[in-house]
């Protein structure tokens, strides 16, 4: 006996966690925000990041 083969294939949602192109987007965002940041404390401070953070 044969079975028949489904005809549309289910609208499944990427997860919102883990190695996926979301994520990986997301992080990218999140690292060029925090590099900009500290450029500008650096600039308006006058010393680097770790001066300002007291571990220098």
């Amino acid at each position: 006996m044969t079975q028949s083969q489904p005809t549309t294939a289910p609208k499944l949602e990427d997860p919102k966690f883990g190695f996926n192109e979301y994520a990986e987007r997301l992080n990218g965002r999140a690292a060029m925000i925090g590099f900009t940041l500290t450029v500008a404390i650096e600039y308006f401070t006058g010393q680097g990041l770790l001066s300002w953070l007291g571990l220098q």
